[in-house]
């Protein structure tokens, strides 16, 4: 059975500068960096406060991808298409401040949602990520179904 997510990927477009953002702008701390047998470079980072989570930034392309493929996902990325995720904080507001001086871009600025406190940032890529400083409804579906339409 499974228990919890351990690793999550982002495609970036090269290592040193989402290097520079996750570790430099987010505060991440690098988790391992290797380069595979068959030349594929695993690398990984995480938020200290979650130290058991990796997220794997990923060039598109060989051993990984064919060509078509990368492509296809460097113009999605270059759109702005994917989303990795959301981020938890415990202060929203201050996180988003935080990040902003950093040189962060937000594409939304922090929000009273139903679950909480929401903001929007994009990494040097185009990929885009929630911040969240989640409330006690956040994972109360009763409260969500409540306060959003029904996904059925």
């Amino acid at each position: 059975m499974i228990t919890k997510l351990g690793v999550a990927t982002a495609y970036v477009s090269d290592y040193d500068q989402a290097l520079d953002f996750f570790i430099g702008k987010l505060g991440f701390e690098l988790r391992t960096d290797v380069t595979m047998e068959n030349g594929f470079r695993w690398l990984t980072v995480g938020p200290p406060a979650s130290p058991d989570f990796q997220l794997n930034l990923t060039v598109p392309g060989p051993p990984m991808h064919d060509e078509q493929t990368a492509a296809a996902l460097r113009e999605l990325m270059a759109k702005g298409a994917l989303s990795s995720g959301a981020w938890n904080t415990d202060d929203c507001r201050a996180t988003y401040e935080l990040y902003k001086a950093r040189g962060v871009e937000f594409i939304q600025e922090p929000a009273d949602r139903p679950y909480g406190i929401e903001a929007v940032f994009r990494d040097d890529f185009g990929n885009w990520y929630s911040l969240n400083e989640l409330n006690d409804k956040a994972l109360d579906q009763q409260a969500m179904a409540e306060a959003f339409e029904p996904g059925r």
